[in-house]
C-alpha cells in the first residue's frame, strides 16, 4: 500500500486542484441556499457524484418528487454504467476493496484507473486503484466542507459557479487527448453527443447519446481485434 501511495498521491494532483475548487463551490453554492456544513458533509461522503450533488440543490430547493430525484439521478449518472462495464476485468480480484471503488468510480477516477499503463508494477495495482479513489474523495470532501464553512462567513453572488465542473470535463478530455495514441475513441464521443443534441435537445440527449457511443466503441473494438 505505502509503495503505490507516491505514484498514487501524483497522479491524482490534477484532479486535487479541480476537486478542492469544485467542492468549494459546491459547498458555497449549498449554504447559499440555505443548507448547512453537514449536509455538504454527508452529500460528499455518501453521494459523491459532483454534477448530480449541483442539480441536487436545485431538486431540494425545489421540493422535487422521489420519482423525479430517481429519474434525474438516472439521467445524469448513466455514463457510470458504462464505466463500470468497461472497469470489469481490472476490478475483478480487488477483493474487499470492490464496493468501494464502484461506489467512488467517478469520471476524473475513470480517468486514471482505465489506463493500460499505470505507474505502479502489477502487483501493486490493487493498492493504486484503492487510494487514487480515495484521495480524489478526499479532495472532494475538503473542497466542499471549506466552501461550506466560507459560505457562512462571507456572502456573495455564487451564480455561475457550477460551471466549474463542465470546465474540469473539458481539461480531463484535453488531457486524454494529448496522452492517447488512438483518438477515435474520442471522436466517436463527441461526434455521437453533438448528433444527440441536435435531435433529442439538451434535456433528453444524454441517455441516447451513451447508448450509441457503448454500441460503436464495442463495434470499434471488435474490428480492431479481428483486424
Amino acid at each position: 500500500m505505502r509503495k503505490a501511495l507516491k505514484p498514487a498521491f501524483v497522479a491524482t494532483i490534477p484532479v486535487m486542484t479541480g476537486y478542492l475548487v469544485l467542492g468549494f463551490g459546491f459547498g458555497i453554492v449549498l449554504q447559499a441556499n440555505g443548507f448547512d456544513i453537514l449536509l455538504a458533509a454527508a452529500m460528499s461522503l455518501f453521494i459523491y457524484a459532483g454534477s448530480m450533488q449541483y442539480v441536487a440543490i436545485g431538486l431540494l430547493t425545489g421540493g422535487a418528487s422521489l420519482l423525479t430525484v430517481a429519474l434525474t439521478t438516472l439521467m445524469v449518472n448513466a455514463r457510470h454504467l458504462f464505466y463500470g462495464i468497461s472497469m470489469l476485468e481490472k476490478y475483478r480480484d480487488t477483493g474487499r476493496c470492490k464496493p468501494y471503488l464502484i461506489f467512488a468510480l467517478t469520471d476524473e477516477t475513470y480517468s486514471l484507473v482505465c489506463q493500460d499503463e499505470l505507474p505502479v508494477p502489477p502487483e501493486g495495482r490493487k493498492a493504486y486503484y484503492f487510494l487514487v479513489s480515495l484521495l480524489n474523495q478526499c479532495y472532494w470532501v475538503i473542497g466542499s466542507l471549506l466552501g461550506a464553512a466560507v459560505g457562512t462567513m462571507v456572502h456573495f453572488n455564487s451564480e455561475g459557479i457550477d460551471f466549474a465542473l463542465t470546465a474540469l470535463f473539458v481539461t480531463v478530455f484535453v488531457d486524454q487527448w494529448l496522452t492517447a495514441k488512438d483518438h477515435h475513441p474520442a471522436l466517436i464521443g463527441v461526434g455521437a453527443s453533438v448528433l444527440c443534441l441536435l435531435i433529442f435537445g439538451s434535456e433528453q440527449f444524454l441517455i441516447p447519446a451513451m447508448l450509441i457511443i457503448a454500441l460503436l466503441l464495442c463495434l470499434y473494438k471488435g474490428g480492431k481485434n479481428h483486424a
